[in-house]
């Protein structure tokens, strides 16, 4: 297995037709793409040196931890322990707070320098760039993925998205496709997490849209058949860049026709 340098990184991402300049959801898989000399520091260094200054990387790094037990997220964790969890779980810091399987390279990328963080406790994204305070700013608890959240953004601004060894099923904008589209089973529900407010600790509950996103992968599928995907290979992994907007519009067309 070849190791993976930055160059070769570099390469890969302008192969596949990422430019100077491009606003850019990144969704990685370290582990996927083989050995990385430098690890993620050498991704996240060759996505900035490929953008610029005057464009923007984006990833998700969600700290879905801070939900409620009872929502199957703290599984190891005995059900007679759920009201210590509710009482006791760090309340969300955007400058600490982990993030939860996002991936190496998220993880490292939310305290880059110059990166920011949205101040969603569950489902934040942090940002480097030129859009990076407008991309994070104002992420509503309720508003999660709609259109004023941080992908909604990315739409307005005609980004892309990066999937770097990973599938559908982690590509966060489809969840904006979710909000858009009407279909028989879309509704609410109730969520917690812990926050601070006014200098204390809560346990906050806010309404927002139920999405599993178990048909993602099915969709991507669906819309690489029809649609320009550009494809590089990247040490082990494949590396897939596509408009954002061209892939929720159509998205929202796919769950409006097959989603129950």
């Amino acid at each position: 297995m070849k190791t993976v340098i930055k160059s070769d990184i570099i390469n890969a991402l302008r192969g596949v037709g990422l430019n100077t300049g491009d606003s850019v959801m990144v969704h990685t898989s370290l582990g996927q793409i083989g050995y990385v000399c430098g690890g993620a520091q050498t991704v996240i260094e060759a996505l900035i040196e490929v953008v610029g200054q005057d464009g923007t990387i984006m990833m998700p790094t969600q700290s879905w931890k801070n939900l409620d037990p009872e929502t199957g997220v703290h599984w190891d964790a005995d059900e007679a322990d759920w009201d210590v969890i509710r009482e006791n779980w760090p309340a969300y810091d955007k400058a600490i707070t982990p993030t939860n399987t996002m991936g190496a390279v998220a993880e490292m990328f939310r305290s880059w320098p110059g990166a920011l963080r949205s101040d969603h406790p569950a489902r934040s994204v942090a940002a480097w760039g030129k859009n990076a305070g407008y991309f994070t700013e104002d992420h509503d608890l309720s508003n999660i993925f709609g259109d004023t959240s941080p992908v909604g953004k990315l739409y307005e601004l005609d980004g892309k998205v990066l999937l770097i060894g990973v599938d559908h099923d982690k590509n966060t904008s489809l969840h904006l496709a979710d909000v858009r589209a009407e279909y028989p089973s879309k509704h609410n529900f109730v969520e917690h997490s812990a926050v601070m407010e006014n200098g204390k600790r809560v346990w906050k509950a806010y309404e927002t849209l139920f999405v599993d996103g178990e048909d993602f992968v099915d969709i991507g599928a669906a819309f690489e058949a029809g649609h320009t995907v550009k494809r590089q290979k990247l040490g082990n992994a494949e590396l897939r860049l596509m408009k954002q907007r061209e892939l929720v519009d159509f998205a929202v067309e796919w769950i409006e026709r097959n989603r129950k």
